[in-house]
């Protein structure tokens, strides 16, 4: 398992674009397929060292429906498909993880996708599981934290907690994929959104799908 480079960042320092150190929550909202292509696409980055993934475990639930994948034993390469290299698997309810302290150097967080319950959680800054122990701290810390939403409609709660979170500083990026790149499927509709949401952070990914005027 490789380690953090030197090129992580640390709090009260700009984001470096080697040896990235990147947490990615995924939660119970539907669109877990969003989920597998992030982590493959971070497992096969080279200016990613370190990925701290996160699964709660209502999204164990939500990966049995939808990609028929069970258990939290193994998780990771099932979801790759091969053995991972530089991912961390963590419990919710670790709150002594590393990720849970601003002094752990971190270039930010992903949480996708992010369900209502977890965003209440972060925007009104409850930290009482690990993921959103670790949004807080992104915040605190004033790196990028980035909350995939996936639900509609909205009710007012949300968008109130979507408007909360954005206040402090997180970015909210609804797990909205696009069509004029004319996807095969959902899996290509993912990877694409995937894409969208590293470039934003600062890891532009070279199959991304790029809009051309006129062609």
């Amino acid at each position: 398992m490789s380690t953090a480079g030197e090129g992580v960042s640390t709090a009260g320092e700009g984001v470096s674009t080697a040896g990235w150190d990147l947490t990615l929550a995924m939660t119970g909202a539907s669109g877990s397929v969003f989920a597998r292509e992030m982590l493959v696409a971070l497992e096969a980055d080279e200016r990613v060292a370190r990925i701290h993934f996160l699964p709660s475990e209502n999204s164990l639930r939500v990966l049995a429906e939808e990609l028929e994948i069970s258990g939290r034993n193994g998780l990771i390469e099932k979801l790759l498909g091969h053995p991972c290299v530089k991912t961390i698997q963590l419990c919710e309810d670790d709150i002594g993880a590393s990720v849970a302290s601003g002094s752990h150097p971190s270039n930010g967080m992903i949480v996708l996708p992010c369900s209502m319950g977890t965003l209440a959680s972060i925007a009104n800054g409850l930290a009482d599981t690990l993921i959103a122990r670790a949004a807080d701290v992104t915040l605190k810390e004033r790196r990028p934290l980035i909350l995939c939403v996936r639900e509609t409609p909205f009710n007012r709660i949300h968008l109130r907690n979507m408007q909360l979170a954005s206040d402090a500083g997180a970015v909210i990026f609804p797990v909205i994929p696009t069509f004029y790149n004319r996807p095969v499927d959902s899996t290509e509709m993912a990877r694409q959104f995937v894409c969208r949401v590293l470039a934003h952070i600062g890891l532009p990914q070279k199959d991304a799908y790029v809009w051309k005027a006129g062609q």
